[in-house]
């Protein structure tokens, strides 16, 4: 992320899996201002992304459980203030959807004798 004039920040923000699909690329551009938190990006990306909607958020506009955002390499739970994480002009954000397998079902054959 890159430092664009007075209380503004060009952020690049690198999608993965499905959300690549939605977007049409790998990584965008977006400018947002200073002291954007994580949760205020999620919701821009949405905007920018309508599709990306149920993906991220909850019907509280809230970023789900399952997506994982990195910042600097650390997922944001893991991060102190968790979704109101303020991102600097020099961090690297990543999004993730997560994956899950398709359907595992296992026969149990009882035999009496």
């Amino acid at each position: 992320m890159t430092f664009s004039g007075i209380g503004k920040l060009v952020l690049i923000i690198k999608f993965y899996s499905t959300l690549r699909d939605i977007s049409g690329k790998k990584a965008v551009e977006i400018n947002m201002p200073d002291g954007t938190t994580i949760q205020k990006l999620a919701t821009e990306i949405v905007e920018l992304y309508p599709k990306m909607r149920k993906d991220l958020l909850d019907e509280n506009g809230k970023i789900h459980g399952h997506v994982h955002i990195f910042v600097d390499g650390l997922d944001v739970p893991f991060l102190s203030n968790n979704t109101s994480e303020v991102i600097s002009n020099d961090s690297v954000v990543d999004v993730f959807h997560a994956i899950g397998g398709g359907h595992y079902q296992t026969d149990i054959v009882f035999c009496w004798y």
